[in-house]
């Protein structure tokens, strides 16, 4: 059909709504018109009439409308820019498409982007023109031309975020910007209206485009089915339906760029109201996200445990999905909350003593609500969680009387007891990681009452250890041992490390790793002796501390310990292997770790112990790398210089050498003295 009957058809056609077939030959035609009109004036109708027409806004397909308009555009410059290549190339033969030049194709149809539609609507085909001539290093338009689009976009942008016309408006405002901002130059980015751009872009994520405050949730609860200890949420249910066409919405197909745009408006915004007020809307949204998660039954489901409790329908089509919407929406949302946080240690009005520890507990609150993702299978493991996590808590350690009230705010109503469920163990893993950066400042009272009670109940479980509850264990540890490690703490620390201890005994080596018993043992004698004030209080507790590891190790296993994790960890991550290690060698080393802290009156009397214990251990293949240990650490400089010179005379003159090398000691002779009777002399 010649072109400019096939434009009077398309133009009557779009007066009315059709079914998707025919909606879809709409589309077509009119992507192949656009390659193929050679008359400017007709471009600029066929693109004017587009923009009004009935048959394309007045179908309930939302975003994927805007997504059809900008896709149209793509698609047709594309072509059109092909078209010219192929034309410069054959110079005799037929010209191909409507044989106009890029430049003079954009023009016409820019010109068609009217008074007759919407800003937001000229912005959908600007964008999508931009992309199809200069997205992939293309540079088909000449450099006025390409900065004249760019400053349209920019203009049509912000009238249409001043104009408010609507969520559609709103949301496919946002679709537009984030296909082309990359686009545009810094220059032409910085111009965009950030303190208009923000909010909309925050309800994109969090909204109906975007992932619903996580609605999707209630909908999979009424689906799922529980038999005995196992679940199963069949692939066929109306809630996993619903899942996939909420993960396949325009704006979910490219949420990562979608964070960043967000995070763009954030560091641009010139009101710190409004950034304000996007850091509260998504942590209302993770608060929702979470209270719909705990009113899951698959919440109940530890990750460890996945395998046995889901029927494999479950575990092949519906869980994977699911965990894939909910890993976006914790990505999305932690990125925008980097940059939120980025800017509170710059901007004054967010720094000060008033609002930083806000901005800080807000972050902390977020991350928490969306914890029981990050927690499973390594989800945490990026570089913008790192920096809002540690940096929010850095903040917050500022402030006394804000770590205080932020960790009696989420602490569990069943602290001192370790719950049955996977969900709420993982909101306690959460406060123990926190509780550990934080007692510095804090109150005696607070410490004990916060962070050494909720850690004790983790302290003494005897359960079993999933990898979820070895990670809580640990936590619990470092807890307490930050506790210990204050020197304002001192009051309660007497009462606590022999408890400690006990506790660190009969965990090891079940529950720990003979490098996570040497580190903590190791710290407690940090704790117990000088200058701590404990050691001035109860000066022989870090001897009669090592008198235990000394009397454990006389009767310990030889047998090899078993790969823990952390080891495992270290081996994948192509690290150097640890040599093999039994309980006796463990606790060897750990004499030898304790070393550096002891006062200096018992320096080389446990250099001595510590060599008879070495020698305690008969296997020489377990022997040497403990002998190893302990050769180094006279000579690596972890022996500060008192200590030092002690080492040296131990080794030198007191035995130290030949005990430690298993040589026969030489006892000191006078000069003339009488040898042994078999040396006789020749003369």
């Amino acid at each position: 059909m010649p072109a400019d009957r096939l434009l009077n058809t398309v133009l009557q056609l779009y007066q009315n709504v059709h079914d998707d077939r025919k909606t879809d030959q709409i589309i077509g035609s009119t992507t192949s018109l656009l390659t193929t009109l050679s008359n400017p004036l007709n471009l600029g109708v066929l693109t004017s009439q587009l923009l009004t027409a009935p048959a394309i806004w007045h179908r309930r397909d939302g975003l994927r409308t805007s997504l059809r308009v900008i896709s149209v555009f793509n698609s047709a410059a594309i072509r059109v820019r092909q078209n010219e290549i192929d034309d410069a190339k054959n110079d005799h033969s037929l010209r191909q498409g409507g044989g106009l030049g890029s430049d003079a194709w954009v023009r016409a149809v820019v010109k068609g982007a009217d008074d007759r539609s919407n800003r937001w609507q000229h912005l959908l085909v600007l964008s999508g023109v931009l992309m199809g001539m200069e997205s992939n290093d293309r540079q088909s338009l000449s450099r006025s031309l390409r900065n004249t689009l760019e400053g349209a976009i920019v203009t049509a942008a912000n009238l249409a975020l001043e104009r408010q016309d609507g969520s559609f408006a709103s949301a496919s405002i946002v679709l537009a910007l984030n296909y082309v901002f990359p686009l545009l130059s810094e220059y032409k980015q910085s111009l965009v209206n950030s303190n208009a751009l923000l909010p909309i872009t925050v309800l994109a994520i969090t909204g109906e485009d975007g992932f619903q405050d996580g609605r999707f949730l209630d909908d999979i609860r009424t689906d799922v089915r529980r038999h005995g200890q196992t679940f199963q949420w069949p692939p066929s249910s109306p809630s996993f339906a619903r899942l996939q066409s909420t993960d396949s919405k325009p704006l979910m197909g490219g949420m990562g760029p979608l964070a960043k745009l967000a995070g763009f408006a954030v560091t641009n915004a010139t009101d710190s109201a409004i950034v304000f007020q996007a850091q509260d809307s998504l942590m209302e949204f993770s608060q929702k996200l979470l209270q719909r998660w705990q009113s899951n039954p698959l919440s109940e489901v530890d990750a460890a445990d996945e395998q046995a409790r889901f029927d494999h329908n479950t575990l092949d089509a519906t869980w994977p999905l699911l965990w894939q919407v909910l890993k976006k929406s914790m990505y999305a949302t932690v990125a925008v909350m980097q940059a939120i946080v980025g800017r509170s240690l710059l901007d004054p009005r967010m720094r000060n003593d008033v609002m930083a520890p806000q901005v800080a507990i807000k972050s902390l609150h977020t991350l928490r609500n969306l914890f029981f993702v990050s927690s499973r299978h390594g989800s945490n493991a990026f570089q913008a969680y790192s920096f809002t996590y540690l940096t929010s808590l850095d903040i917050l350690a500022r402030f006394p009387d804000a770590c205080v009230a932020f960790l009696t705010d989420i602490k569990a109503p069943h602290a001192g007891a370790v719950p049955a469920y996977a969900l709420d163990r993982a909101l306690d893993l959460f406060y123990l990681n926190v509780a550990e950066h934080l007692p510095l400042n804090m109150p005696t009272e607070a410490c004990d009452a916060l962070i050494v009670g909720p850690a004790t109940a983790y302290l003494k479980h005897t359960g079993a250890m999933t990898s979820t509850m070895v990670e809580i264990f640990e936590a619990a540890h470092s807890a307490t041992l930050s506790v210990l490690s204050c020197p304002h703490n001192s009051s309660i620390t007497i009462g606590l490390v022999p408890f400690y201890i006990d506790t660190l005994f009969a965990s090891f080596p079940s529950q720990i790793s003979s490098r996570q018993f040497r580190l903590a043992f190791k710290t407690v004698m940090q704790i117990v002796s000088p200058p701590f004030p404990i050691s001035l209080t109860d000066p022989h507790l870090a001897e009669t501390l090592l008198e235990m590891v000394r009397f454990k190790a006389l009767g310990a296993s030889t047998t090899p310990l078993p790969l823990t994790q952390d080891v495992i960890d270290q081996a994948e991550e192509g690290l150097t292997p640890q040599e093999p290690f039994s309980e006796q060698t463990a606790l060897v080393l750990t004499l030898i770790d304790s070393l550096p802290y002891l006062p200096l009156p018992l320096v080389e009397v446990w250099m001595t112990l510590t060599a008879e214990a070495m020698n305690e251990v008969v296997d020489p293949v377990m022997r040497q790398p403990v002998k190893n240990r302990l050769m180094e650490i006279l000579v690596s400089g972890e022996l500060d210089v008192e200590r030092a010179t002690i080492g040296v005379a131990w080794w030198t003159t007191k035995g130290g050498r030949e005990l430690v090398l298993g040589l026969t000691q030489q006892l000191p002779l006078m000069s003339g003295a009488i040898m042994d009777e078999w040396r006789m002399s020749r003369l």
